[in-house]
C-alpha cells in the first residue's frame, strides 16, 4: 500500500535536515539505513535486508538468481549493497532515499538480463540493487481469469498456482521457469502459445508501480501512456513494476509435446529450408523451437550439425498429424514422437526438466540455462535460403558450442498491430532467430564473443533491414549503450529504433512525462528529450 500524506511528510522533513555534511560523515550503508528509518512507517529493522560485502551472505544473495556468469566473474562491478524489500513501501523508501543521497539503482526480479543491467552498472559507480526475489505472491482467480502476481515470483511458480486451480487454463509467457516475471513481461515476453494468444505484455489486465517520486500507481492512476510503455518498453527506465495482473487463457485438457532431431546426413539443411518457408503459415496451436548445435558425426572424430524440433501443440496427437501432413510433412513426424499430456507438464517438457519431474519442481526457482554466454537476436521476412544456412553451418564449426535457434512467426503474431504495445515485431516476419555461444573459460570471453558477432555480420543479408530488428528480452549492449547520465536521443535512436521501430518516439514521450529527471537508467534505458528540445515542443 501507498504510505499516507502524514507519512510522505515526514519524509521530506528529514531529507531537508539531512544535510550533505552530515551524509558525507556516514558510510553508504548507514546514510541508507538511517534515510530508510526515517522514510518508513513502521520501526523495520532494514539492517536485516540489507547485505554489503562484508555480510557474509552478499556473494550468495547477488549470485542468487544470475543467469549469465560471465557478470559474476571478480572483475565486473559489484554493487555497494543489495537491498531485499519485503513490501511496497520498502520500495517507495528505497526510492526517495536514492534520489535523496544521489545512488545510483538497479532493479533485478530474476537476473536473467542477457547483459546483466539488473545487478551490474559498468558506467556509473557507486550503484546498489534492489532484488524483488522475497515479492513472490501470487493470487489466482479463475472465475475472472486472471490473477495477480508479484515481480520477484517466477514464471515457473505462476504456471505452478494457475495448474493449481485449473488444468485448462494458462499464461503465454517463456519457456525458461526461472525468469523473473516481473522483467520478462517489460521485455514483450514470447512463449510457447505466443502464436496463439500473443506474448504475456498482450495479456496484461493491470499492474502496479512505484515511480521517479515514490509514489505507487496501479493502471487508473498511471494513466494509459505509462501503462502500455510498460508492457514492452523494457525494465529499469519508468518506474520499479511490483506486480502485474494478467488475463489467463483457456488450454485444452490435452496437449501434445515431441522432440525430434535430424541430421546434415539426414537432410537436416532441406528439411529446414523447408520449414522456414511454412513458418509463419502453420496452424496457431502449433509452437516450434528448432535448436541448431553441434552434435558427433557417426564417422568416428567429426562433427556435423543436429537440427531438434522441439514443438509444442494445442491439441491431441490425432490431429496434431494431421495439421502437420498438411504443413511440414518433410519432419516426418510420428505417432511414436508424440506425447500427450496436460499443459503444466508440458512446461517442464518444453523447459527440459528431466523425465520423471513433478510440477512441484517449479516451486525451486531452479535455473537450468544458466552458463556463461553471449545471445544476439534477429527477425528474418523471407526464407533463409539452403546455400546461406551452409554457410551458417561452417561458421558454427569454428565454435565450441554454438547454437541457433529459429521460432516460428504467425498466427495471433500476425493480427497485434506494431504500435498496441512497444513490442513492435508483428505482420511481416516469418521467423525469429536466436544465436548463442556458450564457454567456461574468462581468459576466452574475447574469443568467443567475437564469433557470435562475426556470425550476425553474416546472417545480415538474411534478415530484417532498415532497421535490423533485434528482441529486447534478448538484450545486447553491442547495439549501442546509453553514456551515463548524459543520454542522447540521437545515439539511443540507433538501438531504440531496432528494439522498438515507431514506438521507440511514443517511449521517449513518455519517459519525459514520467522521469524527465531520468532517475531510473541504465545502458540501454529510455532517455528522455533533452531540455532545449522540450522547450519547443
Amino acid at each position: 500500500m501507498a504510505p499516507s500524506g502524514s507519512s510522505f511528510l515526514s519524509v521530506f522533513v528529514f531529507l531537508l535536515v539531512l544535510s550533505p555534511s552530515s551524509i558525507d560523515s556516514l558510510s553508504t550503508k548507514d546514510s541508507f539505513l538511517q534515510c530508510l528509518s526515517k522514510n518508513s512507517e513502521s520501526s523495520y529493522p532494514f539492517s536485516t535486508i540489507l547485505y554489503t560485502p562484508n555480510n557474509s551472505s552478499f556473494t550468495s544473495v547477488l549470485e542468487s538468481s544470475v543467469q549469465n556468469l560471465r557478470f559474476s566473474q571478480p572483475t565486473v562491478p559489484k554493487p555497494e549493497f543489495i537491498f531485499t524489500p519485503l513490501y511496497e513501501s520498502h520500495i517507495q523508501a528505497v526510492v526517495v532515499c536514492s534520489k535523496q543521497l544521489g545512488i545510483h539503482l538497479r532493479v533485478r526480479s530474476g537476473g536473467h538480463d542477457y547483459e546483466g543491467l539488473s545487478y551490474v552498472s559498468e558506467i556509473e559507480q557507486p550503484f546498489i540493487v534492489v532484488d524483488l526475489a522475497k515479492l513472490r505472491s501470487i493470487s489466482v482467480d479463475i472465475e475472472d481469469n486472471s490473477a495477480w502476481v508479484e515481480a520477484g515470483a517466477t514464471t515457473g511458480e505462476l504456471y505452478y498456482r494457475i495448474s493449481e486451480k485449473s488444468n485448462t487454463h494458462g499464461y503465454p509467457a517463456g519457456v525458461c521457469t526461472s525468469l523473473g516475471i516481473g522483467g520478462h513481461i517489460t521485455g514483450g515476453a514470447y512463449g510457447t502459445m505466443f502464436r496463439k494468444y500473443g506474448l504475456a505484455a498482450d495479456n496484461v489486465i493491470d499492474a502496479r508501480i512505484i515511480d521517479a517520486y515514490g509514489r505507487v500507481l496501479d493502471r487508473r492512476a498511471m494513466g494509459e501512456d505509462l501503462f502500455w510503455a510498460i508492457r514492452g518498453g523494457g525494465g529499469g527506465s519508468f518506474g520499479i513494476i511490483t506486480s502485474w495482473k494478467v488475463k489467463l487463457v483457456p488450454v485444452p485438457p490435452v496437449v501434445t509435446v515431441f522432440r525430434v532431431a535430424r541430421t546434415l546426413e539426414q537432410g537436416a539443411t532441406k528439411i529446414l529450408y523447408r520449414f522456414l518457408q511454412a513458418s509463419d503459415k502453420l496452424d496457431e496451436n502449433l509452437f516450434f523451437r528448432v535448436s541448431t548445435q553441434l552434435a558427433n558425426a557417426s564417422e568416428e572424430g567429426k562433427k556435423t550439425i543436429s537440427t531438434s524440433y522441439n514443438g509444442l501443440f494445442l491439441g491431441d496427437a490425432k490431429r496434431l498429424l494431421q495439421v502437420m501432413q498438411e504443413s511440414f510433412p518433410e519432419l516426418g513426424l510420428t505417432k511414436q514422437d508424440c506425447i500427450e499430456t496436460n499443459w503444466i507438464n508440458s512446461v517442464l517438457y518444453m523447459g527440459f526438466f528431466p523425465n520423471n519431474s513433478t510440477p512441484e519442481i517449479l516451486l525451486q526457482r531452479q535455473n537450468l540455462f544458466r552458463g556463461t554466454f553471449k545471445g544476439k537476436s534477429d527477425f528474418a521476412k523471407k526464407p533463409i535460403h539452403e546455400s546461406a544456412l551452409e554457410g551458417l553451418w561452417e561458421m558454427m564449426y569454428e565454435e565450441d558450442t554454438p547454437s541457433v535457434a529459429f521460432i516460428p512467426y504467425g498466427g495471433m503474431m500476425s493480427k497485434i498491430s506494431e504500435s498496441e504495445i512497444p513490442f513492435p515485431h508483428r505482420k511481416g516476419n516469418m521467423f525469429f532467430i536466436s544465436y548463442t555461444t556458450t564457454w567456461e573459460d574468462p581468459s576466452e570471453n574475447a574469443k568467443h564473443i567475437d564469433w557470435i558477432r562475426k556470425v550476425y555480420k553474416y546472417m545480415t543479408p538474411y534478415v530484417s533491414m532498415y532497421p535490423r530488428e533485434a528482441y529486447l528480452n534478448y538484450r545486447d549492449l553491442d547495439l549501442g549503450m546509453n553514456k551515463n547520465t548524459n543520454t542522447s536521443f540521437k545515439e539511443a535512436s540507433v538501438w531504440g529504433s531496432k528494439y522498438f521501430k515507431g514506438n521507440f518516439k511514443r517511449l521517449v514521450k513518455v519517459k519525459t512525462k514520467v522521469d524527465a529527471g531520468n532517475f531510473f537508467r541504465h545502458e540501454q534505458s529510455i532517455p528522455p528529450l533533452p531540455i532545449s528540445t522540450r522547450k519547443r515542443k
